[in-house]
């Protein structure tokens, strides 16, 4: 285990709370002191210059743990999208959107902003929120908007903002650089990945210790063929889907996220740990004896997570079919290149 991935542990672990919902300041506090809330920013950005495989470790680690912080939006999307348009990253906590539909009126001062923005991650909790209008990247100040709270299944905040003719400012919009458009969704997908990721091993690892600890006929049920061989599927899955999220990281990090290649990449992980969330899910609430929903339990924690996360940022089904286009456009010769990798 890495220092970095020894320190996300150690934060997030400490900050386990299986009653508490919404955003978590104090833990956001020992984010930004540590240096992992805006891991991957550059330091003008007020970032720690971080690697996107430090990420993958931090991002598996809060999945782990259902850190109440956005990490992947504050420091995958919206500092990165605030940066590279050249608009000055606020401190604090972000979140970011895709919002081709709003309405962006220029002035001589900045602009107007109307429209709705539909279950925004953090909304309620962000000092700002950064919208991707067409091309054009856009710094809202929360204070300005009307929030709706939402939640998804997970009780994670995804609120809807309402813009009425909200005035922004000149240094708070810009022009978006080429790429961003097709970079954003990755963005996200990785971050989606990696949290998903740890979210399995924390769902495993929670029924490897009740099915230990759980005698039924004399012995503990983890004694049963047929639990072992349910947990050595779920254990498979989780493998699976660790592998495929670092990979993309990797590929993210090595290549840029222009590269086809990593499209790919991403593509398959988002996919996978998709899949996977499914799977591991429900033979973890099984092998608890279908319990573990009610809110005292600690599966639901991750469980909940698995099947919120595995349809946000485009579920198994978007993902799979870029992959078939993409292996449809690389023909039989290029299957295998695309497959592993090489040239």
């Amino acid at each position: 285990m890495s220092e970095l991935q020894d320190l996300a542990e150690s934060v997030f672990s400490d900050a386990w709370d299986n009653t508490a919902t919404g955003f978590d300041s104090e833990l956001w506090k020992t984010c930004e002191q540590t240096g992992i809330a805006r891991l991957t920013l550059p330091e003008a950005a007020g970032g720690s210059e971080g690697s996107l495989t430090d990420a993958a470790a931090v991002l598996t680690a809060a999945g782990t743990y259902a850190a109440r912080v956005p990490l992947v939006e504050t420091d995958l999307l919206a500092g990165w999208l605030l940066h590279t348009a050249g608009i000055e990253v606020p401190p604090g906590p972000l979140t970011a959107v895709v919002a081709p539909d709003l309405r962006v009126q220029r002035t001589a001062s900045g602009a107007t902003v109307s429209g709705t923005l539909p279950k925004v991650p953090w909304a309620r909790s962000a000092a700002g929120i950064v919208v991707l209008v067409g091309e054009q990247v856009v710094l809202l100040d929360p204070a300005s908007v009307a929030i709706t709270e939402g939640a998804n299944l997970a009780e994670e905040p995804r609120d809807d903002v309402v813009l009425n003719d909200v005035t922004v400012a000149a240094a708070s919009i810009a022009d978006a650089p080429a790429q961003v458009a097709v970079e954003f969704p990755l963005r996200a997908a990785l971050g989606r990945s990696l949290l998903l990721a740890g979210a399995a091993r924390a769902a495993l690892a929670m029924a490897v210790k009740y099915a230990g600890e759980r005698v039924q006929f004399g012995r503990p049920i983890g004694k049963l063929q047929a639990i072992q061989q349910q947990l050595a599927l779920a254990g498979a899955e989780v493998a699976a889907a660790a592998a495929a999220s670092e990979a993309a990281a990797r590929a993210a990090g090595a290549d840029g996220f222009d590269s086809p290649a990593t499209g790919f990449a991403i593509a398959a992980a988002k996919a996978r740990c998709s899949e996977a969330a499914a799977v591991v899910a429900r033979i973890t609430h099984q092998v608890h004896g279908a319990i573990g929903f009610t809110r005292e339990h600690d599966l639901r924690l991750a469980t909940t997570r698995l099947w919120a996360w595995r349809d946000e940022d485009g579920s198994d089904s978007f993902w799979n079919d870029r992959i078939g286009a993409r292996v449809l456009e690389a023909g039989a010769d290029g299957l295998w290149p695309l497959v592993t990798g090489t040239p």
